[in-house]
C-alpha cells in the first residue's frame, strides 16, 4: 500500500487523470454492481417453478401476489404478463418482447464504461511513462551519470504502473457484472417462455434443461 501511494503521490503530471479515471470507474463499477447483482438478481430457479405451478393450477392471483412481493428483473415481467390477463399467444408474445426491451438494456447500460476506462487507464500509463522517461533521459543526459538514469526509469514506470493497476480491476469488475447479467437476461428469456406455455395451457419445456 504505501509503494501505491509513492506512486500516486511522486508519479508526475499523468497521475491526477489516472486517478481521475480510477474514480470514475469505482463509481460505475459500485452502481453496476448494486444494480445488477443486488436489485436485479433473485434466487430464479425456485421463483419460476412456484410462479409457473400457481399459474398452471389456475390460481392466478397467487402468482401476482408472489411476483409482488420481489423487485427485480423476473417478477417484474411476470407482474406485466400475468396482468394482461390476455391468453391470446401472439399477444403474450408482443408483451414479453416488449418487457424484455425494458429490461435487458437496463442490465447493459454503461457496462462498456469499465472496458473503456480500463484501457484509456493504460493508455494514460503509457503515456505518462513516455514523458517521464523523456524527462529522466534528458536529465541524465545532462547529468552523465548512471545513477541518475536509473532513478529515472524508476519514476518512469510509475504512471504504467498506476495504470495497469486500475485496469486490473476494472477489466475483472467488467467480466464478472457482464456474465451476470446475460445470464439475467437468459433468465428472463426463459420464464417469459415458460409462463406463455402455462398461460395458454401448453406443455412445460424447461429451457435448457433435459
Amino acid at each position: 500500500m504505501r509503494t501505491i501511494l509513492i506512486w500516486f503521490q511522486s508519479g508526475g503530471p499523468f497521475m491526477v487523470p489516472l486517478l481521475l479515471v480510477a474514480l470514475a470507474g469505482l463509481t460505475v463499477l459500485v452502481e453496476r454492481t448494486n444494480y445488477i447483482v443486488l436489485r436485479s438478481k433473485i434466487n430464479a430457479r425456485p421463483f419460476i417453478e412456484r410462479v409457473l405451478s400457481l399459474v398452471r393450477a389456475g390460481k392466478i392471483d397467487d402468482a401476482l401476489k408472489l411476483c409482488a412481493e420481489h423487485q427485480s428483473a423476473l417478477p417484474d415481467l411476470g407482474l406485466i404478463m400475468l396482468r394482461s390477463r390476455t391468453r391470446q399467444e401472439t399477444d403474450l408474445k408482443q408483451i414479453a418482447h416488449a418487457s424484455s426491451l425494458t429490461v435487458i438494456p437496463g442490465l447493459m447500460r454503461r457496462l462498456p464504461w469499465l472496458s473503456t476506462l480500463a484501457t484509456i487507464a493504460v493508455l494514460l500509463g503509457v503515456l505518462g511513462a513516455t514523458v517521464n522517461l523523456h524527462e529522466a533521459l534528458t536529465r541524465a543526459a545532462a547529468t552523465n551519470t548512471q545513477g541518475a538514469l536509473l532513478s529515472g526509469v524508476t519514476y518512469a514506470l510509475r504512471p504504467f504502473g498506476a495504470g495497469l493497476l486500475i485496469a486490473i480491476p476494472l477489466v475483472l469488475g467488467h467480466a464478472y457484472l457482464l456474465s451476470e447479467a446475460k445470464g439475467i437476461a437468459a433468465q428472463i428469456e426463459e420464464f417469459s417462455a415458460r409462463l406463455m406455455n402455462a398461460l395458454v395451457d401448453r406443455p412445460d419445456v424447461r429451457l435448457g434443461h433435459r
